[in-house]
């Protein structure tokens, strides 16, 4: 019974739609009051982000959408740490602006 609730449990998860789970970019992208936004931009900017950022990096760069002046912060700060994520963030974005711009 158990081995029949583990593969039920596997094939529901394998069967399942992928889009159907917003990752946190795409998640803070549709919530966004920004007109350009679509669902579309958003699931495309979440897929560059997938590729290009630890989902730890996501959910960070997440906030910027509700708290545009962590941004500024982040991109301002003295550490080492918070350059190295700005670097990469920058870098997020514009592989996001070449592959999702119309």
């Amino acid at each position: 019974m158990n081995r029949t609730l583990i593969s039920a449990a596997f094939l529901v998860a394998l069967l399942a739609p992928a889009a159907a789970v917003a990752g946190p970019i795409e998640s803070a992208c549709n919530r966004s009051d920004r007109q350009q936004s679509s669902r579309a931009l958003c699931r495309c900017i979440d897929s560059v982000a997938d590729n290009t950022l630890t989902r730890s990096e996501q959910r960070r760069a997440a906030r910027f959408f509700t708290d545009p002046d962590e941004a500024q912060r982040v991109r301002m700060s003295p550490t080492r740490g918070d350059n190295e994520f700005w670097a990469r963030y920058r870098a997020f974005g514009t592989e996001a602006q070449r592959v999702c711009s119309n």
